[in-house]
């Protein structure tokens, strides 16, 4: 009882619970589906949480550091905001998802177009990976987000989203700014060394904000897969396939830079985030796109568990 006796000791204990605790929550969301009903509403303003919570922890030394050698940097923003979207448009137009299955193309190219997920470096840090450079390639990446949507909105989704392209652009600004504007204000008045000693509770808390996203994704999961479970499967079954092809794909364009640079590199461009864009548009998704981003929960939150063996594997032999 001990972890109750203060919200700051709870969030503490939660936030120990590391990864584990962030896959856990994938079930509870699809087990108590009415909770997912109940946040749905909030999930753009979990995401702008979530997104200061990470801009607070960006430490301005480890970038400065790394900035000295910018060539795997830039090659890998390039990479992942650049290239990766041209790839998926090319895979989408060989099997006609556009014209086939129109409401899944718009789902895949948002995933696309998506800067990576903001728990990329924690995600990498906790397989045993060098950070910094997933960092700096997350802020670089994250800064070209406006631009690069909205062009690639405009170039592969005219049409097919609601919102303009301009407006998408405008508005993922509009959140990535005000994020670290005030992440910035908070590390200004509390101190970078209260932010490094308050580590687990902060934590705590971007879990128990993870959850208000992950139960509103997973709100119509169970009854999908009720109703029509070869088709729920299938879907799920791609979210899979996109995230490791993805890594697959990456890890071979970056072998050049070494093999625990490749695996983490890989690693970051396969978690897109996708909260960022349903920040911005998930008043104007179909069913469709709200059930894959569901879908996607699983091989993100699962992926650092299953992959941390083969991680190692891979880097110790390096040598070899």
């Amino acid at each position: 009882m001990s972890v109750l006796r203060s919200p700051l000791a709870g969030l503490a204990w939660l936030g120990r619970q590391g990864t584990g605790a962030v896959a856990v929550l994938v079930f509870i969301g699809i087990a108590v589906p009415v909770v997912g009903a109940a946040l749905k509403p909030y999930v753009a303003e979990a995401i702008f949480v979530l997104l200061c919570i990470a801009f607070l922890r960006v430490d301005g030394a480890s970038l400065r550091g790394t900035l000295r050698r910018p060539g795997v940097l830039l090659a890998a923003t390039g990479w992942t905001m650049l290239v990766m979207p041209l790839v998926f448009f090319g895979v989408c137009r060989a099997f006609d998802l556009e014209g086939r299955f129109p409401d899944l193309y718009l789902a895949i190219m948002l995933q696309a177009i998506a800067s990576p997920m903001m728990a990329a470096p924690a995600f990498a840090a906790l397989m045993g990976f060098d950070a910094t450079l997933i960092l700096l390639t997350l802020v670089a990446s994250t800064a070209l987000t406006p631009l690069t949507a909205s062009f690639y909105a405009y170039l592969f989704l005219d049409g097919t989203l609601s919102l303009a392209p301009i407006a998408l652009g405008m508005k993922l600004l509009a959140i990535l700014a005000g994020s670290a504007l005030i992440a910035a204000v908070i590390r200004r008045i509390v101190g970078r060394a209260a932010v490094a000693r308050r580590k687990d509770e902060i934590d705590g808390l971007n879990i128990l904000v993870l959850f208000v996203f992950v139960a509103a994704v997973m709100e119509d999961v169970a009854d999908t897969f009720l109703a029509a479970p070869l088709f729920a499967a299938m879907i799920g079954i791609l979210a899979f396939v996109v995230t490791f092809a993805v890594f697959g794909f990456s890890l071979l364009a970056f072998l050049w830079s070494g093999r625990d640079r490749a695996f983490a590199l890989a690693f970051m461009v396969s978690q897109r985030n996708m909260g960022l864009m349903l920040a911005a548009t998930g008043s104007v998704l179909p069913d469709m796109a709200w059930l894959y981003f569901a879908m996607c929960q699983f091989p993100i939150y699962l992926s650092p568990h299953l992959m941390k063996p083969l991680g190692r594997r891979f880097v110790r032999g390096k040598g070899q």
